[in-house]
């Protein structure tokens, strides 16, 4: 057979064009102008900055990251110049370059912070997207995290749909008991698409020490350890919702897009593999085109929720 010469690997999420479907994962990527000496940006589907607060974060104590078996450990502790700072010093080299798509990734730790940080990003020309991020623990309500309890994630996705002047993509935690719950709620507090997933909690000790490898103690896993779940939440989560679902969780083949894609997702996010490959965003999409013309894929699109299970 014929190899497709120029196969098609644009999606479209939340209304976004994107040429293909590899975005770079917040917190992998810095604020993405610090890779574009190595990457050429403009191939990337887009990419997520890392998460702004309203406020400058110096985040964790070291040590917070750590290699387990086939992924990662960290505890960054959330660290950015915050929303103020990443519009004055970040944003203008970034929407200086064309054909770039750049979501702004906000947490907060009550209900005002993620009002006040979508605020001062409204003002920010060049941003794409809101990817909210609900993993973070709620300080009015004893610490329990956004994404865990439905009543608070109904709360914070209208909060964010209600101040955005752009499309809100609510990141979820796999850290609760239905995916396809939360990514309903999602979906019916307004949400314009979701992604999944964020870190699962985990831990490493030293059995030398006695201590624990994380000064956190706890930190988030990511990296391949994840991505059966990762494939399985989606899965759940895309038959459960209209709106458009972004993949995540161990990404680093063009076979993992694929898969995700089958399972129901629109696009996907690739984190850890930029750890070990500053470059695997970028190779991951010429790898992605090669895949589709050895296999005539002419429209990568025409994959999503492709899954055949008779």
């Amino acid at each position: 057979m014929t190899p497709v010469s120029n196969p098609d690997l644009s999606v479209s999420v939340a209304g976004i064009r994107l040429k293909n479907p590899v975005i770079a994962a917040s917190g992998t990527f810095g604020y993405g102008i610090e890779f574009e000496d190595i990457v050429h940006l403009d191939r990337l589907g887009g990419f997520v900055v890392k998460g702004l607060s309203r406020e400058p974060i110096t985040g964790n104590p070291p040590p917070r990251l750590y290699e387990t078996a086939a992924g990662m450990l960290n505890a960054i502790g959330l660290q950015n110049i915050g929303a103020t700072a990443f519009l004055a010093e970040k944003l203008p080299a970034l929407r200086a370059k064309k054909n770039v798509v750049v979501f702004a990734n906000v947490f907060g730790y009550n209900r005002p912070d993620y009002e006040q940080t979508i605020q001062i990003l409204n003002d920010g020309e060049g941003i794409a997207a809101y990817e909210i991020n609900v993993s973070c623990p709620n300080t009015a309500h004893g610490g329990i995290q956004f994404g865990s309890d439905p009543l608070l994630l109904d709360e914070v996705v209208r909060t964010a749909k209600r101040m955005a002047s752009r499309p809100i993509i609510i990141k979820l935690s796999p850290n609760v008991t239905s995916i396809a719950q939360m990514a309903r709620v999602a979906e019916n507090a307004g949400a314009d698409a979701i992604s999944l997933v964020n870190t699962f909690l985990a831990m490493a000790i030293d059995a030398e020490t006695r201590r624990p490898r994380i000064a956190n103690v706890t930190a988030g896993l990511s990296g391949p350890a994840i991505k059966p779940i990762a494939l399985r939440m989606v899965y759940d989560a895309a038959q459960a919702v209209k709106i458009p679902v972004i993949g995540v969780g161990g990404i680093s083949t063009p076979a993992d897009v694929v898969e995700f894609m089958l399972a129901g997702a629109s696009a996907v996010q690739v984190g850890t593999a930029s750890y070990f490959d500053p470059v695997a965003t970028e190779t991951l999409v010429e790898e992605l085109t090669d895949y589709c013309r050895e296999r005539r894929i002419e429209r990568l699109s025409d994959l999503i929720g492709g899954l055949l299970t008779a």
